[in-house]
């Protein structure tokens, strides 16, 4: 098997676990992060369990930082990439009001554009009819917070997204699909990362639904 997934923001919880789950299925990973530490630690673990996994270094609020991120992905596992998981957020509390504009800004990169320049950077090495881009939702898009404004917007920015690259990229071959998550992340719960990730792949597997609304009934 020669298939590779690309995971954007790669740090432990869902990024990590998604890692895992592919990984054990025989599919080579490539950790996309700012901090190298952190990417070695990952890779470390990821090969002690057998799998192929490699860290890269990239800044998604960068597009020049992603797209050469990505070009040595591509020069470490081949030109056919199977999936991409974009996971980064920038996660900073305060009320619209009290926004600094310039953060704002960095915000959006990190959690909308930067899943835009990811994707139009990969698109090329997507392999038709079986390749998937997956974007880490939140309920947030559903039912935004005053508390954590920016973030908010950018969840829904993310959502909005993944309908429009959707509706593109389908009648090409390539399945785009937004996991919301509708509450927090916690291990030993519904919301445990290996069971988010297990949402991901079933996802990827399926290619059905644009967005797939992860809740407890």
């Amino acid at each position: 098997m020669n298939k590779t997934i690309v995971i954007i923001g790669a740090g432990k919880g869902i990024s990590y676990e998604t890692a895992k789950n592919f990984g054990l299925k025989g599919y080579k990973v490539a950790l996309i992060s700012r901090t190298l530490s952190s990417l070695q630690e990952l890779e470390s673990d990821l090969v002690s369990h057998g799998i192929t996994a490699k860290g890269f270094q990239g800044d998604v609020s960068s597009g020049s930082s992603i797209q050469n991120a990505l070009s040595e992905v591509r020069a470490t596992f081949g030109d056919e990439i199977e999936v991409l998981l974009y996971n980064a957020a920038s996660i900073r509390p305060g009320q619209p009001t009290a926004i600094n504009v310039e953060d704002f800004v960095y915000d959006f990169k990190v959690n909308v554009a930067g899943a835009l320049v990811a994707v139009q950077e990969i698109l090329s090495s997507m392999k038709k009819d079986s390749g998937s881009i997956l974007l880490t939702g939140g309920g947030l898009s559903l039912y935004p917070s005053a508390d954590v404004a920016s973030l908010s917007v950018g969840k829904a920015g993310l959502r909005n997204l993944a309908y429009s690259l959707n509706q593109e990229l389908t009648p090409k071959g390539i399945y785009v699909g937004t996991l919301t998550i509708n509450g927090f992340v916690q291990e030993d719960t519904y919301f445990s990362g290996d069971k988010i990730a297990g949402a991901l792949f079933k996802m990827h597997e399926d290619k059905g639904d644009v967005e797939v609304v992860y809740e407890e009934a």
